[in-house]
């Protein structure tokens, strides 16, 4: 059982039975003497998809939800239904595109690393690597002899994201993007 100041993004808490995901978590510290630090979350039920926002103290207990971390791979899309392949017994796993907000972007047929979050037999939630290399696929081209400074431009990729690039980068070269902060780390 977590305590409210050990939890992360994207930990399964049980909250009156029902599984809810972290989406975000934020700590305040009061400046009063002798309070203690708050800790603010939102919860994502993932039955009914409803936000949750809570308070905890630091050391209040949850109780974190009964499902399975199992590595998964990006296998292909169906209509609204992303699928994913389970590693070592090869079942198939699907979950609905809402239920994926925010990580389509990421998701390249065939990349590995994911975790699968599965309870009862059902993928409640993907985990995403820490980062993902994609291709650029359209940017403008690097302005020479334009400044001495780190100057970035935008840069659309093979899944449809947008980000901010250092201008020297060109469209069919590969990078590497951190899936937190959805920016560029580095080439690939």
């Amino acid at each position: 059982m977590p305590k409210a100041s050990e939890l992360k993004k994207g930990m399964i808490i049980d909250i009156d039975g029902v599984p809810h995901i972290v989406k975000q978590f934020e700590s305040k510290s009061p400046s009063s003497r002798g309070a203690g630090t708050l800790y603010k979350v939102r919860f994502n039920n993932l039955q009914t998809r409803q936000k949750l926002d809570a308070a905890f103290k630091g050391d209040d207990f949850l109780k974190e939800a009964d499902c399975m971390r199992v590595g998964v791979q990006y296998s292909y899309l169906d209509g609204d239904t992303y699928y994913f392949m389970d590693t070592e017994d090869y079942s198939q796993y699907g979950i609905n595109s809402e239920q994926l907000e925010g990580q389509i972007h990421y998701l390249v047929e065939g990349q590995e690393g994911i975790v699968a979050l599965i309870m009862d037999d059902n993928l409640l939630a993907i985990e995403l690597p820490q980062s993902v290399i994609l291709t650029i696929t359209d940017t403008p081209p690097a302005v020479t002899g334009s400044s001495a400074t780190n100057r970035t431009k935008t840069a659309m990729l093979s899944t449809g994201l947008e980000v901010q690039v250092p201008e020297y980068l060109a469209p069919g070269e590969t990078i590497k993007i951190n899936t937190v902060t959805a920016k560029f780390m580095s080439r690939a």
